[in-house]
């Protein structure tokens, strides 16, 4: 039988899976720095590969040209 990973997560998963306290989610919740998916009025999911690819972007490391 194979296990399928859930899709969406909770915050508390996704804050253990990126090292961050979940006060960090909500601050990027806040700012909209990453997508998610409000189920009630103080609970959201997470999709962890938009989360990702949502933090790529933001916080993208520019490359130093060096001389």
């Amino acid at each position: 039988m194979n296990t399928i990973e859930p899709t969406l997560i909770k915050k508390k998963e996704l804050s253990k899976r990126l090292s961050v306290s979940t006060r960090t989610i909500d601050n990027w919740v806040a700012k909209r720095t990453i997508p998610f998916i409000r189920v009630g009025p103080r609970f959201y999911l997470y999709d962890f590969e938009a989360v990702m690819a949502a933090i790529r972007k933001h916080y993208e490391v520019e490359p130093v040209a060096r001389s």
